[in-house]
């Protein structure tokens, strides 16, 4: 296939293998291209990011990934592929950061305090990012290994409570996260999503899997 970013389908499953990896069987999601939210729900065209990853066998051993996000609008997501998994990069607007001190409360582990995905050190705050604005998460649910779907709409909807802020749905089991990648009390996933290794390389390229502390 070729080193396209691809499109969040949202709901699919990753059957993780026993070195953590997501099951090469259940990387659907791979086919077909990400799509992006918008503040209020509204839709939006989305980019095509040029990732420049390295070949099948070295990305499957976990060779860093290059993306472009020169493109990417505030409210959009894209996602590609590192490791295996499906990696998202949101670009929250100033709207849904100010929802992430609002929800803290809310959250099983706010301070990304625990330890079976730990967080990076540079990612241990409200936003869990380097750049405020700029969100990069892996997009499998820490539970059973699905792949939560976008609700960045606010306002009740089903399955949600009625003063939802905007986040993440795991059709699963319901489990829900906030656009932080913070996961709610009460809820049948442990922790917060992964954030993996990452760094910019330059204002508009990310490097995930690779930062200057790895």
């Amino acid at each position: 296939m070729s080193d396209a970013t691809v499109r969040n389908t949202g709901g699919e499953s990753f059957r993780k293998a026993s070195d953590g990896s997501v099951d090469q069987g259940r990387r659907t999601w791979i086919a077909i291209t990400c799509g992006a939210g918008a503040v209020g729900g509204a839709a939006v065209a989305v980019p095509f990011v040029s990732t420049f990853a390295p070949s099948e066998r070295a990305r499957a051993a976990g060779a860093p990934v290059q993306v472009d996000i020169s493109a990417l609008q505030p409210g959009e997501k894209i996602t590609v592929e590192w490791r295996g998994k499906p990696v998202w990069i949101i670009r929250r607007t100033p709207e849904q950061l100010a929802t992430l001190a609002k929800v803290e409360g809310e959250l099983a582990d706010p301070k990304s305090d625990r330890t079976a995905y730990p967080t990076p050190e540079y990612a241990k705050n409200q936003h869990r990012s380097i750049k405020p604005e700029f969100f990069v998460g892996v997009g499998i649910c820490s539970h059973l290994g699905c792949s939560p779907s976008d609700r960045f709409q606010t306002g009740a909807q089903p399955s949600l409570p009625d003063n939802w802020m905007g986040g993440f749905l795991c059709p699963c089991h319901g489990s829900t996260f906030d656009l932080a990648g913070r996961v709610f009390k009460n809820k049948p996933a442990p922790d917060n999503l992964e954030v993996p290794p990452h760094m910019y390389v330059s204002d508009t390229t990310l490097l995930i899997g690779e930062d200057k502390q790895a």
